[in-house]
């Protein structure tokens, strides 16, 4: 079942900004962990920023109580609750039903295999980094190699802050012949406690000529005006950031005329 939660938050009087800083952060790792479980589907604040709104599933009324019973900021929250159901005139079950039915498009059949959970993303942090003059390989046979290196910034995010280390961060890139980068891009991390972050990802740039040409002369250009993606793994080895050990991140990304844009997501 589905369930639109509405929350209405009202910090007491009196309360310790202290508390009030753990008790967002402890909401923030609440919220991955409930998406990565499947049930926290979306999280909307609208635009009078009085209430927060999120799209939940549970088996039942018993298993979502016990779920919002959870949540950090429970005791300051003044929920609503509302049930959903299926609509007659729901696009996306129009979809599923509009179309033919052969073999190979029929739903496989419940009882023969489990249902899959649709994927959904959550912001995990991002890094805003400076970059240094590139150091070019030359051309190979896979295109011309160019070494860059990162060579400081700081990332931000809702479970964890901190800063790029320089001397052990560049991206390996490969520029084939269409202007089109791939990039092996390698990072160290440092926590604002302490931990380290090991971060690898494989990105990939691509647009039109006229606008690779403008980010090869250095200008600032739109990021909605190319593609710059990259499948990102994690490595720590803090014992509390050990859910970064287990997750597959997405990230995207923005080259500037000073550095470079990575916002990353843990994909649940």
């Amino acid at each position: 079942m589905e369930f639109l939660v509405e929350f209405k938050v009202a910090v007491p009087d009196g309360t310790a900004a202290s508390e009030v800083k753990d008790r967002e952060e402890a909401e923030a790792a609440a919220a991955t962990r409930l998406a990565e479980e499947g049930r926290l589907v979306r999280v909307w604040r609208p635009r009078d920023g009085t209430t927060i709104l999120g799209l939940y599933r549970a088996d039942d009324d018993r298993e979502l109580d016990s779920v919002l019973a959870s949540l950090p900021l429970r005791p300051w929250m003044d929920i609503t609750v509302r049930a959903l159901a299926p609509h007659p005139n729901d696009p996306a079950a129009a979809s599923t039903t509009t179309a033919p039915t052969t073999a190979s498009t029929r739903p496989p059949d419940p009882a023969t295999r489990h249902g899959l959970p649709d994927p959904h993303l959550s912001f995990v942090y991002r890094l805003e980094a400076a970059l240094g003059a590139p150091l070019d390989v030359g051309e190979s046979a896979q295109g011309r190699r160019r070494i860059v290196a990162l060579t400081g910034g700081t990332f931000h995010g809702p479970m964890m802050s901190g800063e790029l280390l320089a001397g052990a961060s560049a991206d390996w890139q490969v520029i084939q012949q269409d202007g089109t980068t791939l990039g092996d891009i390698r990072y160290t991390l440092r926590t604002d406690g302490g931990d380290l972050l090991s971060v690898q990802s494989h990105s990939i740039r691509h647009g039109t000529a006229e606008v690779l040409a403008r980010l090869a002369r250095g200008e600032d250009v739109d990021p909605s005006d190319y593609t710059f993606r990259a499948s990102t793994r994690i490595a720590t080895a803090a014992p509390e950031l050990d859910w970064l050990n287990k997750g597959i991140f997405v990230s995207v990304a923005g080259r500037q005329a000073s550095g470079v844009v990575y916002e990353t997501y843990l994909v649940s």
